[in-house]
């Protein structure tokens, strides 16, 4: 045996017997570890009180990230391991049918929308503000900042799911270890997004107009570090927390976690975006220092968070390596903001609708690229393809139409779009919010194009994700902020065509392009 030591039968170690009088075995599982430089080989009997006790070994690789890749070296093949872990066709316990995977991402997903809504009624209200009107550049903005519960939170979320549902979060001094590592990371993740987007929007405001005004310029780049930063923080710790109940109630933390960081992060992150700036443009005239001070004061904290962050073993290789996905989504957000700049002076009615629509399609991505995730570092170890992925590319029938895996996932998500949508536009009208009557030219519309941009980001996701495990790169740390990212951009792209296409139709009464 691997373990050096004298094989017995199960009865003798069921009965205590033999010269090392071996502990009696009462559960149904034995585990032994032995490390072999950077792995560890762990060996699991099952069913020892059984007639044919089942033995299987495991090869645990440890990543830079403090992520364990686990390879299967048991008597079923990776084939039958994987098909069964992606497919949920193996015990009761062991898969989860469409109806369970309905259900727990059902009820997350209708918070989190309703969350969206309140973060649609909050733009819908500031737009009016002075000082998104003389700063207008805060919506390029606001797509950037939403996005950063793609680029942090949810991210952090996958990364946390991925740890817990391969046990690395039933240690307590591990947990710790990781909780402050991500939290330090997702800091100075947002410092830098934060300050990136502001500048961005600068850049994007000032060329066309021609004109460059410092003062503005350090009121966008005040109020996103505060709003980055501080939305960040409290998102994360909430992450956190729900992860850990999670696992506690033996739910799959994949299926909630990241909706429920949509939920609370469109909402928190605009309200404070609107507060903060709102502020900061009340003291331009008598406290001109205020704005440069909260600059140059999270600028010299990014040290400090980036040595917290590179002294941690499960943050160390993200910190170094996880800054292209993250800078990427924020540049390719903030196209979907100046969009939005262009289209809400045009379509007031747009800006209510703007986070709902780029919100669900961010979220229901997000678990399915988390799903997906989640399951490949099960199955292989990264870098290499399970046996069961003969196709990176599929064509979009077999991605949605496959009777078993994630196109049943991606099936059960979809499902949800057309309710969904529904439920927050009615609620919208019910609290008379907004600028847009709900037409039934409006309904069919507004639906086709959600339904539309959630079906190309679920397979875009399935795709990505699959290349990006074939290329060494962990889709935990890079999948989720280009999807949703790119979320952001077809939502606010496509709302802002459904709104061109009902003011040409003729459904221009006084809340459409008036």
């Amino acid at each position: 045996m691997v373990l050096g030591k004298e094989e017995k039968s199960p009865e003798e170690v069921m009965e205590g017997g033999g010269e090392e009088n071996e502990p009696m075995i009462d559960k149904t599982l034995e585990v032994q570890v032995v490390p072999a430089q950077t792995e560890e080989l762990e060996v699991v009997v099952e069913n020892p009180d059984s007639a044919n006790p089942i033995i299987k070994t495991k090869i645990k690789t440890k990543e830079g990230d403090g992520l364990y890749e686990e390879r299967s070296t048991s008597s079923a093949s990776d084939d039958d391991q994987g098909i069964s872990l992606l497919q949920g066709d193996g015990e009761p316990d062991q898969g989860e049918t469409s109806l369970s995977i309905l259900m727990q991402v059902m009820l997350p997903f209708l918070v989190a929308g309703l969350g969206m809504v309140g973060a649609g009624l909050v733009l819908d209200l500031v737009q009016h503000w002075e000082v998104f009107k003389v700063v207008s550049e805060l919506f390029i903005m606001v797509p950037a900042l939403l996005g950063l519960k793609g680029n942090l939170e949810m991210t952090l979320a996958s990364r946390l799911s991925t740890h817990a549902n391969l046990g690395h979060l039933d240690k307590r001094e591990e947990c710790i270890s990781m909780i402050i590592g991500n939290l330090a990371l997702i800091q100075c993740q947002a410092i830098v997004v934060g300050f990136l987007a502001s500048v961005a929007a600068v850049v994007m405001g000032w060329i066309p107009e021609g004109l460059f005004d410092i003062i503005h310029a350090l009121l966008l780049c005040a109020s996103a570090l505060v709003t980055a930063s501080l939305a960040s923080f409290i998102l994360g710790v909430i992450m956190v927390g729900v992860i850990l109940f999670s696992r506690k109630c033996n739910i799959n933390p994949d299926n909630v976690a990241t909706p429920i960081a949509a939920s609370l992060g469109d909402l928190t992150t605009l309200g404070l975006l609107a507060w903060i700036a709102s502020v900061l443009y009340a003291s331009k005239n008598t406290d001109q220092w205020l704005s440069p001070v909260i600059v140059v004061g999270y600028i010299l904290s990014l040290p400090l968070w980036v040595w917290l962050a590179s002294r941690n073993k499960h943050t160390k290789e993200v910190l170094y390596s996880g800054w292209t996905p993250v800078i990427s989504a924020m540049m390719i957000s903030s196209l979907g903001g100046l969009i939005l700049d262009y289209t809400v002076s045009s379509y007031k009615g747009i800006a209510v609708f703007q986070p709902v629509i780029n919100g669900v399609g961010g979220n229901l991505v997000a678990v399915q690229a988390s799903r997906i995730s989640t399951a490949l570092h099960a199955a292989a170890p990264l870098g290499k393809m399970p046996k069961f992925v003969t196709n990176l590319c599929i064509n979009p029938i077999s991605a949605f139409c496959a009777r078993v895996g994630h196109p049943r996932t991606a099936r059960v998500l979809l499902l949800l779009v057309v309710p969904g949508h529904l439920v927050f536009m009615y609620t919208i009208s019910y609290l008379k919010a907004g600028h847009t009557s709900l037409t039934p030219i409006f309904v069919v519309t507004y639906l086709l194009a959600a339904f539309l941009q959630v079906a190309i980001l679920l397979y875009v996701a399935h795709v990505m994700v699959h290349y990006m495990w074939k290329a060494s790169i962990d889709p935990d740390n890079s999948a989720i902020p280009y999807l949703t990212a790119l979320g952001d951009l077809l939502g606010t792209g496509l709302l802002a065509m459904a709104f061109h296409f009902l003011y040409v139709v003729g459904d221009r009464d006084a809340d459409v392009g008036d």
